[in-house]
């Protein structure tokens, strides 16, 4: 039997109606308020985890009462219904629905008109789309976990199949220090961050984010100084994560402690372009481990740690070749190599390295910050503004390139990436609360260029209406060894 498929359209509108109809039956079977405490935190792989805010344990027990609930909706025929309300009705509506955080978002939105949904009376904002049918939301499950609960979706390459919530400690664990940090600054949606910039903090909160960031990569440099026989640090992660400006200030701290890092980018092991493998759609694919040149980084990996100097090749994104250009490399006894590329922490590409000298980093942009309590920002939506700004500025490729690859960007990354996340001795988080709103900037001129015939168009405007939700901040107050510099030029290091 054929897989039922989902674009990406139509599960972020399954995502919504499912979200909508869990509060729905909270607020049937616990109470209004519960409903409302509800926090769509984050997710590990398709499970969403729903922070409570209210003190109350969802045990399991509850919350499968909840889920009879839900199940209830879904064969009864319920309906989400969508109404348009002027800007200001809406908000007197989203006032007396205690919806404080959509009251504070929309006090920032020039559209003079709101799209709300309901479900049997209640109601909520989504700002996406929302399956209107309710018994399209037929697969599910909700698993009780520490401070709150998971909602368990399917996979939108096969809706028909739900995949069981597998716990990921280490993920987890980076989650939840992230979601601290926020709260500690009292910024956990963007109406939060768009007040800050009103009140005329901005400068502050990125001073002191990048004092948060600059902390944990001390941190991380003493975790490796400690470590007797560490002679490569992996660092890995999804594209657009600032490998490049994290292995840089990584660097920087291990030369404090007395250690002579060595920066290298695994992307200079490309092969060159015509030689690069095909995709199962005849594209070349530039995510799987082959693209690189595996045996003679292994080659010039064992060198070093022989003793001997080796010329490190250069990778020309430009003209698609690997160069050398007379960047020669001796180890001594206090030299380590920082390695950062996506298949850093996958043992077949330094298979001959022995285990011990290896220190493996995972870096996502795990992005913490919210639309509002039922309105995630997808770190996937965060790294691919990053890599439209990025790819403009240093690759030559336009923004309709870039979301077109995006895709096969995002299948390499669930092959070769996240199975390997477990496996890193520590994780860093290296979304910047302030980012989007600095980003925003650049992006929208290369958004706006993508015309309607283009196939790039929907995805285009999409993207654009969120970034309508953030006050611009310039990117003057960033600081030069930023992670953010990475992607919209500036940087102190050479990236």
């Amino acid at each position: 039997m054929e897989k039922r498929t989902y674009t990406a359209s139509e599960y972020r509108a399954y995502v919504s109606a499912a979200i909508l109809l869990l509060c729905r039956a909270v607020a049937d079977v616990v109470d209004y308020d519960a409903s409302r405490s509800c926090f769509v935190d984050y997710t590990i792989g398709n499970s969403y985890f729903v922070r409570t805010r209210t003190g109350k344990d969802f045990d399991q027990e509850l919350l499968n009462k909840i889920k009879e609930r839900m199940i209830a909706y879904t064969t009864t025929g319920a309906r989400v219904e969508t109404t348009h309300f002027p800007k200001e009705e809406a908000v007197k509506l989203m006032e007396r629905e205690k919806l404080d955080e959509i009251v504070r978002l929309f006090k920032y939105r020039r559209s003079g008109g709101i799209n709300l949904r309901s479900l049997n009376g209640y109601y909520d904002y989504y700002y996406g789309p929302c399956l209107e049918e309710i018994s399209q939301v037929d697969h599910f499950d909700l698993v009780a976990a520490k401070g709150g609960f998971f909602l368990v979706l399917p996979a939108r390459e096969d809706m028909d199949t739900l995949i069981p919530y597998t716990p990921r400690p280490r993920l987890e664990a980076t989650l939840e220090e992230s979601h601290r940090w926020y709260e500690q600054v009292g910024i956990e949606t963007v109406g939060d961050l768009n007040d800050k910039i009103c009140e005329g903090n901005i400068s502050d909160l990125i001073l002191v984010q990048e004092a948060e960031q600059e902390r944990k990569i001390a941190q991380i440099a003493q975790m490796i100084a400690s470590r007797e026989g560490v002679r490569f640090v992996m660092i890995a992660g999804p594209s657009s994560s600032g490998k490049t400006t994290f292995s840089h200030r990584l660097s920087i701290q291990l030369r404090t402690i007395g250690k002579k890092p060595h920066p290298i980018a695994l992307d200079d092991y490309f092969l060159n372009r015509k030689d690069t493998p095909l995709d199962e759609e005849g594209k070349p694919n530039y995510e799987c481990l082959e693209a690189l040149d595996v045996e003679l980084f292994n080659q010039d990996m064992i060198a070093l740690l022989s003793g001997q100097e080796v010329e490190l090749p250069t990778f020309n994104f430009i003209t698609g070749y690997r160069e050398y250009n007379g960047k020669r490399l001796k180890l001594g006894e206090d030299d380590i190599l920082v390695l950062e590329g996506i298949h850093g922490l996958n043992d077949k590409l330094s298979y001959t390295l022995p285990s011990e000298s290896k220190f493996k980093i995972y870096i996502s942009a795990l992005t913490s910050l919210n639309v509002d309590s039922h309105n995630r920002i997808p770190s996937t939506d965060n790294r691919m503004i990053r890599r439209i700004v990025r790819d403009a500025a240093t690759r030559g490729m336009n923004a309709s390139y870039t979301i077109q690859m995006w895709p096969s960007v995002r299948r390499g990354e669930e092959q070769y990436i996240f199975p390997f996340q477990e496996e890193a001795d520590v994780m860093f988080n290296s979304a910047l609360v302030y980012e989007l709103s600095v980003l925003k900037q650049f992006v929208e001129p290369l958004l706006f260029r993508i015309g309607p015939d283009d196939p790039s168009y929907n995805e285009a405007t999409r993207l654009l209406k969120f970034l309508d939700y953030f006050l611009g901040v310039s990117s003057e107050k960033v600081p030069g060894n930023s992670i953010c510099r990475e992607f919209v030029g500036g940087s102190c290091f050479q990236i």
